[in-house]
């Protein structure tokens, strides 16, 4: 089993940045792909960013590329999401999920979930 614990949300004006922390516990060694996703309400949940176990491969949903940045501590089993220039388009429920197998960017493949921190972004 895994634990995910996100940290980080709050309330910001657009431009502005806020940095989303997401911990893992448990079973983490048999992660494989760590990654953030979004809801806002009345949408669906879509994939915002991940990254591979090394670090190496990062990947990105296209409206926020060059304004996020998702890094990893393997050591303290956290993922990080430095999110600037925010726009109030990005308000949504941000939800840290855990892959075993895959990177993390497919909805369906994701094994472990987070309960979510809210992010709203003000005119």
């Amino acid at each position: 089993q895994v634990q995910l614990v996100e940290s980080g949300g709050g309330l910001v004006q657009a431009g502005g940045s806020l940095r989303l922390s997401c911990a893992a516990s448990g079973r983490t060694f048999s992660i494989y792909g760590m990654g953030w996703f979004r809801q806002a309400p009345g949408k669906a949940r879509e994939f915002v960013a991940s990254i591979v176990r090394s670090g190496r491969n990062t990947y990105y949903k296209d409206s926020v590329k060059g304004r996020f940045t998702i890094s990893r501590d393997n050591a303290k089993n956290t993922v990080y999401l430095q999110m600037n220039s925010l726009k109030p388009e990005d308000t949504a429920v941000y939800y840290c999920a855990a892959d075993l197998q895959g990177t993390a960017q497919n909805l369906n493949s994701i094994d472990y979930w987070g309960k979510g921190t809210l992010v709203t972004v003000s005119e």
